[in-house]
């Protein structure tokens, strides 16, 4: 997988674009900054996003193309973000340290996902969030972007187990129109969650 993304973002192009993703960028309008962590981050355009909101941020990904695509993207808008090449599968955050934990599109094998959601929990201060939106398992039948495998798509109930600690205040399965690069184009149905930290 690795060498896969690699690959993929070796090129010029922005595989999924420069701009945020539409779910996040509503949601943090609604929140203060502070401290935040993006997970599989990619080619940065979500990280760069929060950097320019005046976000502390730190990005997590396995793929050096990656950090070179997120980086540079970064000096173009005039912010840093703190990107580590790590592979999810070894690397843990800093426990009740983060106000917000970003999961845009990453689909991991279940029990790889389900101990990246948990750290991702840990890693909330109390009153911090999850922000995620992934491709729901109906999704297999669209050409607009994902896994094409339905072992490595999202259902609600997935959710519900894996952040079942946190208080929910959204999960939804919805259809959109993807609008993200090449890669992300067109109807897809995706689910969005954001889930709080309790305090105390």
């Amino acid at each position: 997988m690795k060498g896969t993304w690699n690959t993929r973002y070796t090129g010029t192009e922005f595989i999924y674009g420069t701009e945020p993703n539409q779910f996040l960028k509503y949601e943090l309008s609604k929140i203060n900054s502070g401290k935040i962590l993006f997970l599989g981050e990619g080619e940065g355009r979500n990280a760069v996003y929060a950097a320019t909101l005046g976000w502390d941020v730190d990005a997590v990904d396995f793929s050096a193309s990656g950090k070179l695509k997120a980086d540079k993207l970064a000096a173009e808008k005039g912010v840093k973000i703190n990107y580590c090449v790590e592979d999810l599968s070894t690397y843990t955050p800093k426990q009740n340290y983060y106000n917000a934990v970003v999961l845009i599109y990453l689909h991991l094998e279940e029990e790889l996902r389900e101990k990246v959601n948990q750290k991702a929990s840990a890693a909330l201060k109390p009153d911090g969030r999850i922000i995620m939106e992934v491709f729901e398992k109906e999704q297999i039948k669209n050409s607009s972007g994902g896994p094409k495998s339905i072992e490595l798509l999202y259902s609600l109930q997935n959710i519900v187990e894996d952040f079942i600690d946190l208080d929910f205040e959204k999960l939804s399965k919805e259809t959109i129109d993807l609008s993200e690069g090449e890669y992300h184009k067109g109807r897809a149905i995706v689910i969005r969650f954001v889930g709080v930290k309790p305090q105390g």
